[in-house]
């Protein structure tokens, strides 16, 4: 079998956390998902089947079917001794290093916080925008904070969609490349108030302590009110002793969002952990307009909260600060600074030593005038016995009665080893992973044998309309349900 032949989950890190038994359902009120097809009455079920209902309200489910899988008994030096320094799309692993999701339910996580989009469309100044904008950049990858564990790798031709009218929004995604793999993704206001959009497609290093995911594809918010639209591309992602020692995981990188209609830019600098760990998760930038003068200072944790300033008292502050004056701490704090997992890996590479976990540091400490942007969501008190998943996330994967029907088959939500891993049936998840990726390899030995292309179903590769660089562009036409022609992909 050659290497075009071949089909590999790609790692994105790995957790060693421990749990097993029971646990109990989060003590947390859970919003709405309305029916995927509430404008065409005869395919959602029968009214005794739909989801609970409370006050009016559909209920989403608070916790996992079944607690994490332990990871102990893996050893991942086995199998990555061998990677030190290679990209890691071709490298197989265990799907007990996985999480219950596909990578393009995780994407879907960037609409946690939408409802920050919305504040943005409804602000008339565009330095207010900017600032509710820059808040969303970083609340996306806030849900990272503790997911040591990789999702699925899509397969080609892959889709999930998520609309959430109580968070005004719906989203639809699709996997449009196996090599490279690039995930695509549309989301628009059900208000008409934006349009999210872009491609993404990460790189992802082994460094023998750590597994670096380089981001890559453009990221673009377009608010329609306003005629706007703001681009920029993640932070890098990485997760220290993935073979021995405590897990811990810190972005880094500059992120650069800009404003294509005034030339205002936001530049974020996600800070590195450093030699004693004072910058672990630290977000500092600042907001300019196109000639570069500062109009604002921003500055917190991605794991916890983000706060702004004018500069001139950013920078008055800081001269008392030289002076030897003290912070004044925040009164309201975000989650522990330092986001560590407890766990040992099963063994140990040869002369290497585990990169040490930063000291646990102080919440962020807020300048007197801040104002708060953004803070992140209380996680459930089970979240540890369910990947660390946060409440939005425990739902993506949720298959309520009578879904199925308005789903096309190639969403994730019916994908069995998915399905099997929540509901704890490793044994079947690692089977029906095996079936599908087999079945992938003969279907593209098939079109190789008939010289056809893959067809894309609902995104197009193209320009992005803004930048100008290659993007995959949405076609249209999903929430119009005709998914006759879908692939058979599970």
């Amino acid at each position: 079998m050659n290497g075009e032949e071949e089909f590999f989950d790609a790692v994105t890190g790995f957790d060693s956390d421990n749990s097993s038994g029971e646990f109990p359902e989060a003590n947390q009120k859970v919003t709405r998902m309305i029916d995927l097809d509430a404008g065409r009455s005869g395919r959602g079920g029968k009214a005794g089947e739909r989801p609970p209902q409370e006050n009016g309200i559909q209920t989403h489910r608070t916790c996992l079917p079944a607690p994490m899988f332990t990871r102990s008994d893996f050893s991942v030096w086995s199998i990555l001794k061998k990677c030190i320094g290679l990209e890691l799309s071709k490298i197989t692993m265990p799907i007990a290093f996985n999480e219950p999701l596909s990578f393009l339910q995780r994407i879907t996580e960037y609409m946690e916080h939408v409802y920050l989009v919305h504040r943005a469309s409804r602000q008339p100044q565009a330095l207010d925008r900017m600032q509710s904008v820059a808040a969303f950049a970083v609340s996306a990858v806030a849900s990272q904070w503790e997911r040591t564990g990789k999702p699925f790798n899509p397969l080609l031709g892959e889709t999930y969609e998520l609309i959430r009218e109580d968070l005004g929004f719906r989203f639809i995604s699709e996997q449009v490349s196996h090599h490279p793999p690039i995930s695509a993704f549309y989301s628009e206001g059900l208000s008409e108030d934006f349009v999210f959009h872009g491609s993404i497609y990460p790189k992802l290093r082994f460094w023998g302590k750590s597994v670096e995911a380089e981001p890559r594809g453009t990221i673009t918010l377009e608010l329609l009110k306003h005629n706007e639209a703001y681009t920029w591309t993640n932070p890098t992602c990485c997760v220290h002793n993935v073979i021995i020692g405590k897990l811990w995981i810190e972005q880094y990188g500059t992120v650069e969002i800009l404003n294509h209609r005034t030339g205002d830019k936001c530049v974020l600098n996600f800070k590195p952990c450093g030699l004693f760990g004072k910058e672990l998760h630290k977000v500092e930038g600042h907001i300019q307009d196109r000639n570069k003068k500062k109009l604002f200072v921003i500055y917190g944790k991605w794991t916890e909260c983000l706060w702004g300033i004018d500069p001139a008292a950013y920078e008055s502050f800081r001269k008392q600060e030289r002076r030897g004056e003290p912070w004044r701490k925040a009164r309201q704090g975000g989650p522990a600074a330092c986001p560590v997992l407890q766990g040992d890996g099963p063994e140990k590479a040869d002369s290497d030593e585990v990169d040490d976990v930063p000291v646990v540091q102080e919440t962020v400490q807020v300048i007197p005038g801040s104002k708060l942007l953004w803070r992140i969501n209380t996680r459930p008190p089970n979240s540890a016995q369910m990947y660390n998943f946060t409440s939005f996330t425990v739902s993506l994967n949720e298959l309520q009665t009578g879904m199925e029907k308005t789903l096309p088959p190639t969403d994730c939500r019916l994908r069995p080893d998915i399905r099997g891993m929540e509901n704890g049936n490793m044994d079947l998840a690692s089977q029906e992973k095996e079936r599908l990726e087999e079945k992938q390899r003969e279907a593209r030995r098939e079109r190789a044998k008939d010289e056809a292309e893959w067809r894309t179903r609902w995104f197009y590769p193209g320009s992005n309309p803004h930048t100008g660089t290659p993007d995959w562009l949405y076609a249209g036409d999903y929430f119009d349900r005709n998914f006759s022609d879908c692939p058979d992909i599970y």
